[in-house]
């Protein structure tokens, strides 16, 4: 679950996490906040390892304290793929939470072959961190693969 206000921007290399491919985004990201009254400023190496990237950043000097979520968590579903047709895609599902509780869901959906997305999020942080999620999710799937054929 990453923080509603987090704008993600270049994937984080160097983050202090054990497991990063577990985090909310499939990774650590670096980015820029958009809480108001802190539109684009850059949280330090520490901030993102401990609010930014898992959400519920109670600690978090910037949090709003009236805000519609606190957190949003990503899914993904490869769907039927049709090579032949040009068909299929990946299906996004998104859940964003208030006091570990859904508030809105939804799917986001990518065509894989038109690589577009096909139903994109309103929210623009939203939609960014669903580019992040997907981005991290293939990169996941093609190093599983990598792995089978080498099997």
């Amino acid at each position: 679950m990453a923080c509603p206000f987090f704008m993600p921007v270049v994937r984080l290399e160097n983050g202090g996490w054990l497991h990063a491919e577990r985090l909310p985004l499939g990774g650590g990201w670096s980015g820029q906040c958009t809480a108001p009254g802190h539109v684009g400023e850059t949280p330090s190496q520490d901030e993102l390892e401990k609010f930014c990237n898992l959400g519920y950043a109670e600690g978090c000097g910037r949090l709003p304290r009236e805000r519609v979520w606190d957190s949003v968590r990503f899914a993904a579903r490869r769907m039927d793929n049709d090579a032949e047709n040009g068909t299929g895609g990946i299906r996004i599902r998104y859940v964003c939470e208030r006091g570990h509780r859904p508030i809105e869901s939804g799917t986001l959906e990518f065509d894989a072959f038109e690589a577009q997305w096909v139903m994109p999020h309103r929210d623009s942080r939203v939609q960014r961190m669903a580019e992040c999620f997907l981005e991290s999710y293939m990169e996941k799937r093609k190093r599983q693969e990598v792995t089978r054929a080498a099997s």
